[in-house]
């Protein structure tokens, strides 16, 4: 029912168009947002996530007839428009043609490619799809195209002006709608991924466009940004561990956390699939080989399904189909009550899908407002003294801020004081000073080999801690767990035996290695 109400909510408020896919192409776990959807007027894409080489003999799995056979069940269950999800970028020209040729022939549906430009080619595998019939294409304005982007919509026109499928697109109106992006990206240029050019080993990880910088950005908050072509092999040996899935949000944020833990304890697949090697596997693994998420067509690895699950029976069937509804009214009351203010029914979808992004920006929105009003570069980068901006505030009100100096002494608290003017009046406020940070007492680090000390795989904060000083465990009991950029990380008791000292609370930011439990 949540599905549904936000459909319902996303429909009323403007979105008519509504791409739907599964992480692993289970057309079973599509058919309630489809339904929802088509149920609330919208125009129901269905999308096949493509994976796998068409032409590679050794992947056999994900074949022509896969996708046919797929395309059709889409088109029973209600589709209105047939995606072709290219998430990584990975769909080579003489696949497009042959694919959307195939599915032209088989399907009665209009046909969506899209793709990402990782590689460096993809505009030649939508031309390829343009050729076999595909009826739309996904192409980004010349600023904000190329690499794990999509493929530069104005060459594309220009390829097809004056042919028989000549776009229509004004390539000089593109222009000037790709001048106006280029200033804006310029703005957010220290958000930009340090990626230069175009990679061919796209294919061989076969990470989502939309995956790709955002890894590696976790890799170097972690501190393996130095070791990426390691977890960009690790990321492979994960797919081929875990039976070679279909790789997209959520399935490849979970090969993704499996390949930094790997990298991180220097773990090795052999050593992964050890039977008597001990793992505190990352959370999300976990429930994906529980069916969490769903099951890929041939089903998990046995072996490493049991290891992972250490005895306990996965879910059998899709796991949505046995969740009761969820209160939507309690659910109401209880956002209400975390920001202390009444919701609308749009808040409440967010809050629903994502309940502690919407309070930290509930909770950032009443202290601050609404700073989307503010100028990108000074939200971003503050003003520079006797710098001016105008923000308005609401229709006809405007104000004028001007800042005029700032105090050179740091109080007590780490502050100075900001001088400016405010529609003409002198101001001044206290802020922290950007730099200073609070000393924190380094912890001691575990010893290696003593299973006595449970530490720090990686760089993080602690999310739960589950136990506390005199505790009796036994081995394989819950500890605590660590997150890391969004990966959590379960720890559990190395053995059996009496919890002598927890070094941390949930909060605390630590560093690989470091000590956080002793057993006695």
């Amino acid at each position: 029912n949540v599905v549904r109400y936000f459909v319902q909510q996303a429909a009323a408020n403007g979105v008519d168009i509504f791409r739907v896919f599964d992480s692993l192409n289970w057309v079973e776990n599509m058919r309630v947002a489809m339904d929802a959807v088509i149920e609330s007027g919208g125009l129901c894409e269905a999308a096949i996530c493509y994976t796998g080489d068409l032409h590679d003999p050794k992947r056999s799995k994900y074949d022509l007839k896969y996708y046919v056979d797929m395309a059709r069940q889409l088109e029973k269950a209600g589709a209105h428009v047939l995606g072709i999800k290219d998430m990584a970028g990975v769909c080579k020209p003489r696949a497009a043609r042959e694919l959307v040729t195939a599915l032209k022939q088989e399907v009665g549906l209009p046909i969506h490619f899209h793709t990402h430009d990782t590689s460096g080619i993809s505009a030649a595998s939508v031309l390829a799809a343009i050729e076999a019939g595909c009826d739309a294409v996904d192409g980004a304005l010349d600023a904000m195209s190329g690499m794990t982007s999509q493929p530069n919509l104005g060459a594309i026109a220009a390829a097809l002006a004056g042919s028989e499928r000549d776009s229509g697109l004004d390539l000089a109106a593109m222009q000037s709608l790709s001048h106006y992006w280029e200033g804006v990206r310029r703005q957010y240029s220290p958000f930009e991924a340090d990626m230069r050019a175009g990679t061919s080993d796209v294919y061989n990880h076969e990470m989502p466009g939309g995956q790709y910088t955002n890894l590696r950005e976790q890799a170097r908050a972690i501190g393996l940004e130095h070791r990426w072509p390691e977890v960009s092999r690790a990321y492979a040996d994960v797919n081929r561990l875990f039976g070679d899935i279909v790789k997209v949000t959520p399935t490849s944020k979970v090969v993704g956390d499996m390949a930094l833990f790997m990298v991180a304890n220097d773990l090795s697949p052999a050593e992964v699939q050890k039977p008597d090697r001990e793992i505190d596997f990352p959370e999300s693994v976990v429930q994906l080989f529980r069916g969490e998420l769903g099951y890929p067509a041939d089903g998990f690895p046995k072996d490493l399904e049991a290891k992972i699950l250490r005895g306990t029976r996965p879910i059998e069937g899709r796991v949505g189909a046995t969740l009761p509804d969820v209160d939507l009214e309690a659910a109401r009351s209880e956002a209400e009550d975390a920001i202390g203010r009444q919701v609308s029914d749009t808040d409440l979808a967010s809050y629903l899908m994502y309940p502690k992004v919407f309070r930290d920006f509930a909770s950032h929105r009443k202290q601050f407002g609404d700073v989307a009003r503010i100028p990108t570069p000074a939200f971003f980068y503050g003003l520079s003294d006797l710098d001016e901006i105008s923000v308005d505030i609401d229709k006809g009100k405007t104000l004028v801020i001007r800042q005029t100096g700032r105090s050179e002494a740091v109080d007590e608290e780490g502050k100075i004081k900001v001088f400016f003017e405010l529609n003409g009046q002198p101001r001044a406020v206290r802020i922290a000073k950007a730099g200073l940070q609070a000393s924190a007492q380094a912890r001691p680090l575990a010893r290696e080999g003593d299973a006595t000390q449970v530490g720090a795989p990686m760089p993080g904060m602690i999310a739960t801690v589950s136990v506390k000083a005199g505790q009796k465990v036994k081995k394989g009991d819950a500890l605590l767990s660590l997150e890391a950029m969004k990966m959590e990380t379960l720890l559990t008791a190395p053995e059996s035996g009496k919890i002598a000292a927890v070094h941390v609370k949930p909060g605390d930011t630590v560093q690989a290695k470091e000590l956080l439990i002793e057993l006695a």
